[in-house]
């Protein structure tokens, strides 16, 4: 059972971010466009205001998911403090009550660079869907799981150098600028960046990139499949038109 230590959390925290996501991006779209064609650009913007609305509500989760995920871990760094949470209500109570309440948003600073994961990845699936539906009424299925994978890749391969150092410093194997200990700053981004490209050469970035490109075009693809044939399925429950414009 080990390999799906804290499943419980990372689901809970996964369906209010994509929940939070694709309601504020769709909502902001409705209201940007208001009938008119979407445009690359503009999906980008809608995609990195979405991003930072996410981040910015649902980071508390996400810190919650990462310490219960490592209740048991081994770790060669001394410094890191055993945690003891019983489950989710616990270890917000714990955090806020040992950490104060800002402590809830560790590590927000590089989740918010990341923003341009998703908005990448919207841009190119809205781009390869508008130029699909000039020749066909609806995606199909494989339609909408294929771009999603492509869509998720660019993005992936894209931002993964950031994706590094956003685990780095939640698991906190690290060494910070001894000038600067802020966790998550701009200074210490550029540090371990500069860091890893040392030790293990510009490759060095995109160590484990095959691994998460396997476990995010999947779930991606996935989510996209799903995302298009529920809201497919509730327009035609509603009586409305499913615009191909959308």
């Amino acid at each position: 059972l080990a390999p799906y230590r804290g499943w419980f959390p990372v689901i809970s925290s996964l369906c209010c971010s994509n929940f939070v996501y694709f309601y504020t991006f769709n909502s902001l779209k409705a209201l940007w466009a208001k009938g008119q064609h979407s445009t690359t650009g503009k999906d980008l913007v809608l995609g990195v205001v979405a991003g930072v609305v996410n981040v910015l509500l649902t980071t508390p989760l996400w810190v919650v998911n990462t310490r219960l995920k490592l209740q048991g871990a081994k770790f060669r760094n001394e410094d890191i403090v055993p945690t003891n949470y019983r489950g989710i209500i616990d270890a917000f109570h714990q955090i806020i009550r040992d950490e104060g309440v800002l402590a809830l948003w560790n590590g927000t600073f590089p989740s918010l660079l990341l923003v341009f994961n998703p908005a990448i990845q919207f841009m190119f699936y809205e781009g390869f869907k508008r130029k699909l539906l000039k020749k066909q009424l609806q995606l199909t299925s494989l339609d909408a799981f294929v771009i999603g994978a492509i869509a998720k890749a660019v993005a992936t391969t894209l931002t993964y150098p950031l994706q590094t150092v956003q685990s780095i410093l939640r698991f906190g194997h690290h060494r910070l600028n001894p000038e600067n200990r802020t966790l998550g700053s701009l200074r210490n981004v550029l540090y371990l960046l500069q860091q890893r490209v040392r030790r293990f050469g510009l490759m060095g970035l995109y160590k484990g990139l095959e691994a998460k490109l396997l476990q995010t075009v999947l779930t991606a693809a996935l989510m996209f499949l799903v995302y298009e044939k529920l809201t497919a399925a509730t327009f035609t429950v509603m009586g409305l038109k499913h615009s191909r414009r959308h």
